[in-house]
């Protein structure tokens, strides 16, 4: 069993016991952290003279070999070693000799894990981000190709008023605009370097933190010895923006299951994202939109788990912190997944026009518009809510729209209706009357499609 101590014990660790301490099982996952960081941690000790260059090229060029080893596989990484650091320093000691048994010089597994998670999550957030970026250039297109699609706006899960397709994805294209803003805010808040804190109170070494910052493109170093080893605020918070992320996934992927429906029929689902039934030949299903609706829980319970394992610890480092990486790493993953078939999914699926119009038509959508022309004739609000309303209670028993309706059965409930109701109620005048900012209109959209460009080729 490959460790990075054990002069205090005099008997080896019982294999069980090892085995629930090890975490090697997860954290070779940041095999390539670690490298940078103790690549960064040697070109300081050398700068500082606690190192000479040779010996700082010397162990380098063995954690380079290394890195290339496990890369091409003639070097696996396995369960003998307690963690990827041991694994690192272990190897490197068998490569280059005593001189490998100097790289922990000035540094604590305290530090060096700190720094190989930061560095791992700020990667994974610029990958998020990115595949949030793409998600976005997705719905812009979509949003573009359906200015005029009219379709029935929700509320209650009941037709309220008409929208348009592109109004509609544009209230998600703000959701995953405010995701890639967090995703970044985080990425600045926890950009700070904590090699060189050593286990919890620094060193004696004459470290140049500074200079390792900026070797790993940090803004600077951590500010506080005992809070840069136990610190995890960066993941919860990481944790948080991907469940706002998988939150607004789910939402999107619901609207898509009942779309989707023999009931709505507005969308088609790209074979490449449905499966069948193994026993019913007719069903084609949102399998896609139901897994990432069906993963949100998960990425939630690292973030309650993350809370959990945190909430108790006393300062500094504690065991219990091995637990951020194992399910971070899952959440990260799961996100990214999700964010990749969902984009595909959605970048391939046909839109039913036609019937997304006929459903804002036969779900009365333009009733408050029909109540608005009576207010523009003179009839008080509140009366004009009351006559429209015994109106489509008349449209239900005939079963027609309001569009369907003949001038003289307007005029039988009241008498201030004229022919100009019909432009009135359309769909299209329903949509294009409503140009303040933020609403369907096509002036509204038009600015609001404008600043999404702007705002895409800027970022």
């Amino acid at each position: 069993m490959a460790q990075l101590w054990g002069g205090r014990f005099t008997k080896e660790t019982d294999r069980l016991v090892y085995n629930f301490n090890a975490s090697i099982g997860f954290d070779q996952k940041f095999y390539r952290q670690d490298i940078r960081g103790s690549i960064a941690h040697v070109k300081m000790l050398a700068k500082q003279n606690i190192l000479t260059e040779e010996e700082r090229d010397t162990i380098i060029r063995g954690l380079e070999g290394i890195q290339r080893d496990v890369e091409n596989g003639t070097l696996k990484i396995t369960s003998e070693y307690e963690d990827i650091h041991s694994f690192v320093e272990a190897n490197l000691i068998e490569r280059i000799g005593d001189t490998g048994k100097k790289l922990h010089t000035g540094r604590s597994r305290n530090d060096q894990v700190a720094l190989d998670m930061k560095l791992y999550v700020r990667d994974e957030i610029d990958e998020t981000e990115s595949l949030l970026k793409t998600l976005l250039s997705v719905i812009d297109r979509i949003m573009r190709e359906n200015v005029h699609t009219y379709m029935p706006g929700f509320t209650h899960l009941q037709k309220a008023q008409p929208v348009t397709l592109a109004h509609h994805f544009g209230a998600y294209f703000e959701m995953f605009r405010r995701d890639r803003e967090r995703l970044l805010d985080v990425r600045k808040r926890m950009n700070t370097c904590p090699l060189g804190a050593g286990a919890l109170a620094g060193t004696t070494y004459p470290l140049d933190r500074d200079y390792t910052a900026r070797l790993l493109d940090f803004d600077g170093p951590t500010r506080n010895s005992m809070d840069s080893v136990s610190d995890r605020d960066y993941v919860i918070e990481l944790l948080s923006a991907l469940s706002t992320i998988m939150m607004h996934l789910s939402r999107f992927s619901e609207e898509i299951c009942i779309w989707n429906t023999n009931e709505y029929r507005f969308v088609e689902i790209d074979d490449a994202y449905s499966t069948g039934s193994s026993i019913m030949p007719q069903k084609k299903n949102p399998d896609i939109a139901e897994l990432v609706r069906g993963k949100t829980g998960r990425v939630y319970g690292a973030l309650i788990t993350m809370l959990t394992a945190m909430k108790g610890l006393p300062l500094a480092y504690n065991k219990d912190m091995q637990e951020d990486k194992e399910l971070t790493f899952d959440a990260i993953d799961t996100v990214k997944g999700c964010l990749a078939l969902f984009t595909g999914m959605l970048d391939t699926m046909k839109f039913r026009k036609d019937v997304m119009e006929a459903s804002a038509r036969r779900g009365f959508t333009n009733a408050t518009d029909a109540a608005d022309y009576l207010v523009g004739k003179g009839v008080p609000f509140r009366d004009a809510h009351g006559i429209i309303g015994r109106l489509v209670l008349h449209c239900i028993d005939r079963g027609c729209a309001l569009d369907d309706l003949s001038l003289e059965e307007f005029r039988s409930f009241d008498s201030h209706f004229d022919r100009d109701i019909y432009d009135a109620i359309s769909m299209k005048n329903c949509v294009e009357r409503r140009n303040t900012a933020g609403a369907p209109g096509p002036a509204a959209m038009a600015a609001e499609l404008e600043a999404d460009r702007e705002y895409l080729d800027r970022t």
